[in-house]
């Protein structure tokens, strides 16, 4: 993590540790003083592949929330900006993921649950893209730029409505993300 500037804005930017070499880790930065557990929260991100990012890379950037004290569970909603423009329709289906660490990777709920976790939305690598989580009890929604209705509604938060914990700004691998204008609301 690092606080620059990009475009004329200060950002803070955000890449994947090299020594975490599985998927859907705890991968994010915390946010200092933050205890969330429903309310919303928005940001504008960015990002674009590594110079070494492997053909797999998507741009993964999002945000991890009710994150416990020992980062050992969360619940996270990313987007996958390479996919929104792709040619191949299955790709553009898997542009946005909802997952819960650390028993709910995306691998997981593609298998069991497919379609219900992930969702389509235009966008593309290297532009800001507005991201709004509304979180109540169960239920997480993803506003993208802001539509008015929501790209991702997810029903069934895997670690219940009683949850809270910290927010993360929240990379994968290959990618080198960048966020600014966090706002948070609790409720």
């Amino acid at each position: 993590m690092s606080l620059e500037t990009l475009g004329g804005s200060k950002v803070v930017k955000v890449v994947k540790d090299t020594a975490v070499k599985e998927f859907d880790e705890a991968t994010f930065t915390k946010v200092n003083g933050t205890d969330f557990k429903d309310g919303t929260i928005e940001v504008k991100v960015l990002s674009r592949l590594l110079e070494d990012a492997p053909e797999f890379a998507r741009g993964f950037i999002g945000i991890a929330f009710r994150i416990n004290e020992e980062n050992s569970k969360f619940e996270c909603i990313y987007i996958r900006p390479t996919n929104g423009r792709a040619d191949e329709q299955v790709r553009r289906n898997h542009s946005i993921q909802y997952y819960a660490y650390p028993d709910f990777k995306f691998d997981r709920l593609r298998k069991e649950s497919p379609e219900e976790y992930e969702s389509y939305a235009d966008m593309g690598l290297n532009e800001w893209i507005k991201m709004k989580i509304v979180v109540k009890g169960n239920q997480a929604k993803l506003f993208l730029n802001d539509n008015k209705q929501p790209s991702l509604i997810v029903n069934d938060l895997k670690h219940g409505e009683n949850t809270a914990g910290a927010i993360g700004l929240w990379v994968d691998i290959g990618t080198e993300g960048f966020f600014k204008d966090l706002k948070i609301q609790a409720n």
